[in-house]
């Protein structure tokens, strides 16, 4: 498996997603959404997996405004422009991808 964890520092359920993955003894590559962002190509990648509506933070302040985007391709690059805005932890492996802390679908990876 190839894990990465993208997350933010204070994010509690970034933090239950890496102690799950640590207490399996499964390697991941954890990374700061707020220092290093996500390339495009990451994030089409999981909007792919995932949907592009469950990539956002239903609490963060401009959630509102940017479902009022005129297309998909501009509120993927609103989301690409602000990393705040997505929702963590976001779990990579290869194509597969999560929102939140799933530790049932991540038991199922191999």
């Amino acid at each position: 498996m190839n894990i990465q964890i993208f997350g933010k520092n204070k994010c509690f359920d970034t933090k239950k997603a890496e102690r799950w993955f640590k207490e399996r003894r499964i390697r991941f590559q954890s990374v700061d959404l707020k220092k290093y962002g996500m390339s495009m190509g990451e994030l089409t990648s999981v909007k792919q997996a995932v949907g592009l509506e469950n990539l956002v933070d239903p609490g963060h302040p401009d959630a509102v405004l940017w479902s009022y985007l005129a297309s998909d391709q501009a509120k993927l690059e609103k989301l690409y422009e602000e990393p705040a805005l997505l929702r963590t932890p976001i779990v990579r492996n290869g194509k597969q991808a999560t929102v939140g802390y799933c530790p049932d679908v991540w038991a199922g990876w191999k």
